[in-house]
């Protein structure tokens, strides 16, 4: 079964493409003895490790790459697997991908990790709370690196074999102008952003535009029925309920849709709504934004309850036969790109959100300041422009923070 997984392995990498690189690749780096890649289902954290281990591993040949959910390791403990090519084969370098489906995954590694000093064990995940919770604590040993879907930058630069670097969010709030020029070199620019909303954020949307919202249906079903059944350990007959709360929520604005509202409208209890709303924000299908005024975060209910990205939005909008909401998308690109970029975003009554101490309003072209117009530190976020001006910055700028 070893030759089996070594011939996997090969394959992969036979097969893997060096053409176009996420973000991420430049600055990840295996120094640690239990470095780990998290984020959600389909946003290219297998991609990026077999492209690391062909460009920068093979040489060596102690590098050995498998899936944690092969059949193989139903009778064999990823523990014995690996202490077995350690000391009869050489290899010191393990690549673990889908971890979190193994069922006794962090014991295993938190092992691995204080019995043999020399191998480095490098794993990815589709949720970060299976990665760094949990009995053992592994968040302590681990370098952890989140990976988001696609920005707008990197579509772009995948679109068009561009090198389009990423904006510093202070700079895009010092001078926003200053971008002007970079954004007016690149062609069709307007037409590749309404693309991006809708087929951009995964990068598997090259592969087969017309079944794309088919698998992102598809990601959605594994989350709930895999990820997320077996990490809170939550019985078949619940799961129905994450499906038809996603379903709601691509049916509303989101500012209309409270923990109170969505209990209320799939008759479960408001507690019960605010865990699936946290259980769906940590395996990556919806952000939900918080009211910023102070106060005991434990104790606040979100503001805000946003599907996790627009193609997400357009997937399940379809799915449920529901209209596009045009502003919904428009905030929904600010908070997805925004988010992605590690920024921490609240809502704010005085306009729409708040990062750092900056309130944002966002709008369309005709959107005016009366809102925000006794704010010092306010900008207008304005959709179909493409030149910033005073206290006005265009909606796409916000797609190169990261």
């Amino acid at each position: 079964m070893i030759d089996s997984l070594d011939l996997i392995f090969q394959r992969l990498i036979n097969e893997i493409s060096t053409q176009h690189y996420r973000f991420l690749y430049s600055q990840f780096n295996i120094d640690n003895r239990l470095t780990g890649i998290v984020g959600a289902r389909g946003v290219g954290k297998t991609t990026l490790m077999l492209q690391y281990i062909k460009n920068n591993l093979l040489k060596d040949r102690k590098v050995f790459y498998f899936s944690a959910d092969h059949i193989y390791f139903n009778s064999v403990s990823i523990y014995q697997f690996i202490e077995n090519l350690f000391l009869t084969e050489g290899y010191n370098i393990f690549f673990i991908d889908e971890i979190h489906k193994y069922n006794n995954w962090n014991q295993e590694l938190k092992n691995l990790y204080d019995g043999f000093p020399k191998i480095k064990i490098i794993f990815s995940g589709s949720s970060s709370l299976d990665l760094v919770k949990g009995t053992y604590d592994l968040s302590r040993r681990a370098k952890l690196y989140y990976l988001p879907g696609l920005s707008f930058r990197e579509y772009l630069n995948f679109e068009t074999n561009s090198h389009l670097q990423p904006i510093i969010f202070a700079d895009l709030i010092k001078d926003a102008r200053k971008f002007d020029t970079m954004i007016a070199n690149i062609p069709k620019v307007k037409g590749y952003f309404q693309k991006y909303l809708r087929q951009g954020f995964y990068p598997f949307y090259a592969e087969d535009p017309l079944s794309y919202y088919e698998k992102i249906l598809q990601i959605i079903d594994k989350t709930i029925y895999e990820d997320i059944a077996n990490f809170y350990n939550l019985k078949t007959v619940n799961l129905h309920h994450f499906k038809k709360l996603l379903n709601f929520l691509a049916s509303i604005p989101p500012g209309s849709s409270s923990v109170h509202n969505i209990g209320k409208n799939l008759s479960i209890d408001d507690k019960t709504v605010a865990n699936y709303l946290i259980n769906l924000k940590e395996t990556g299908l919806v952000n939900l934004i918080y009211p910023g005024e102070s106060g005991n975060a434990g104790l606040r209910r979100p503001e805000k309850i946003f599907l996790n990205n627009t193609n997400l939005q357009y997937a399940l909008e379809g799915h449920v036969g529901a209209g596009v909401e045009l502003g919904t998308v428009r905030e929904l690109f600010f908070i997805q790109s925004t988010l992605n970029a590690n920024l921490d975003v609240f809502h704010n009554k005085k306009g729409d959100y708040q990062i750092d101490q900056t309130i944002f309003e966002i709008g369309g072209k005709n959107k005016t300041r009366a809102q925000i117009k006794d704010v010092t530190s306010a900008f207008l976020v304005k959709d179909d422009i493409l030149l910033a001006r005073q206290k006005e910055i265009p909606l796409v700028y916000f797609g190169f923070l990261y």
